[in-house]
């Protein structure tokens, strides 16, 4: 099946899916939130084949969310967040926050995301105005282009 680019789409969540769209770029993502930087280690931690993991990897380096980096011991390469990558916090942090609401049971233990500093957990992501109230999507629109 040929993949469709969505690269000149006019939808911004549109254009983002076409660097990110698939579970293997999230889940490497996520991963490399976490401190994951070598090949090996993504594999290991994804149990992704080898070939999958190098387009999602080469795909990700090519879009700016990830670049190559020598190791500190100078025998391996690395790939780290770039800027635009850890842009994508946000992102996974709400997949997160979904995902514990709606794919477990109430008394269910999960993986918590902690704030280090206070050594608590995250509040809940909300979108908010830009004078603060919390908007939920019914308070909200997109206007399109040419609108």
């Amino acid at each position: 099946m040929q993949r469709t680019s969505l690269k000149s789409d006019p939808c911004p969540v549109a254009r983002a899916l076409d660097s990110i769209g698939d579970w293997w770029s999230l889940l490497i993502i996520r991963d490399a939130f976490d401190g994951v930087r070598r090949f090996g280690d993504f594999q290991r931690s994804l149990g992704v084949a080898k070939n999958i993991l190098t387009v999602r990897l080469r795909r990700l380096v090519t879009d700016g969310i990830l670049e190559h980096t020598n190791s500190r011991e100078g025998n391996a390469q690395e790939y780290v967040l770039t800027a635009k990558g850890k842009g994508l916090f946000p992102v996974i942090v709400g997949l997160r926050q979904w995902g514990e609401s709606h794919f477990y049971g109430q008394k269910e233990r999960h993986s918590v995301l902690v704030d280090r500093d206070q050594n608590r957990p995250v509040r809940r992501l909300e979108v908010l105005s830009r004078d603060g109230r919390i908007l939920r999507a019914e308070d909200t629109f997109v206007r399109k282009i040419g609108s």
